[in-house]
C-alpha cells in the first residue's frame, strides 16, 4: 500500500527558505513520477513541481521557476522541494503525490500526502 508523508513545513519571513521532505513506501520509487502541488484557503490546488524518478526530468510552474528545487533520493526513497525566496503568495498547504502518466496533471496521480503547510510572513 502506498503511503506518502510530507514534512518541513512551517513559518518562515519573506525572502526566507524552505525545504520539504515526502518520505515514501510502497511505490516503485526509481521508476514513477512524482510531484508537488499545494493549496491556499479559498483556492484550487496548483501544480508547483514534478519529476520523472526514471529519466530525472523535472517540470516547474511558472511561479516557482528558479526559485524552487524538486529532487529525489533513490536510496531514501524520498522527494525533495528546495524553496527559496519565498514570498507571502507561496503559503499554502503543500502536497506530495505520486505515480502518474502525465507530470503536470494533478488530476492524474494516484497516490497523495496528507499535507504540510508553509506560512509566510511579510
Amino acid at each position: 500500500q502506498a503511503r506518502l508523508v510530507e514534512s518541513g513545513g512551517g513559518l518562515v519571513q519573506a525572502g526566507g527558505s524552505l525545504r520539504l521532505s515526502c518520505t515514501t513506501s510502497g511505490i516503485a520509487f526509481s521508476r514513477t513520477t512524482l510531484a508537488w502541488a499545494r493549496q491556499a484557503p479559498e483556492k484550487e490546488r496548483e501544480f508547483v513541481a514534478a519529476i520523472d524518478c526514471a529519466s530525472s526530468r523535472t517540470y516547474y510552474s511558472d511561479s516557482v521557476k528558479g526559485r524552487f528545487t524538486i529532487s529525489r533520493d533513490g536510496s531514501k526513497n524520498t522527494l525533495t522541494l528546495q524553496m527559496n525566496d519565498l514570498q507571502p503568495e507561496d503559503a499554502a498547504f503543500y502536497y506530495c503525490a505520486a505515480n502518474s502518466v502525465s507530470p503536470t496533471d494533478l488530476d492524474a496521480y494516484n497516490y497523495w500526502g496528507q499535507g504540510t503547510q508553509v506560512t509566510v510572513s511579510s
